[in-house]
């Protein structure tokens, strides 16, 4: 029951360190860097050009929803391509997943044209 309980202060002692080390780089780094705050450099910057009204601005949501489909298909691209470079060795039930797999990321894409979520304004 002690080496049961001896994994666990070993599992505690590397967080404590891991701890110490984050808190420890942190401050040293506030000590270390120079600190010379100024108007100029505690505006927003954005692009270069001067900002101006206030800081709130209404979003299209049109850009969110190309951001989803954007991760849909990325996510696609990062499970077929490993997938691809072993398609020999893995069988037909893999190549049944897949295509299941796909089938469902294109229904995704399918509802985003039929909603017409695909056409810039």
């Amino acid at each position: 029951m002690r080496d049961y309980y001896a994994q666990y202060v070993t599992i505690g002692i590397f967080a404590i360190v891991a701890a110490v080390l984050v808190v420890g780089t942190l401050q040293l780094s506030r000590l270390l860097r120079p600190s010379h705050p100024t108007a100029e450099k505690l505006t927003t910057y954005e692009s270069g050009i001067d900002p101006i009204g206030a800081g709130w601005a209404q979003t299209s949501v049109r850009y969110y929803v190309y951001a989803l489909l954007f991760v849909i298909f990325d996510v696609e691209a990062v499970f077929l391509f490993p997938w691809a470079t072993v398609f020999e060795s893995l069988g037909t039930q893999a190549f049944v997943e897949m295509v299941i797999f796909v089938g469902i990321l294109a229904l995704a894409l399918l509802y985003a044209i039929k909603k017409r979520l695909l056409e810039w304004l």
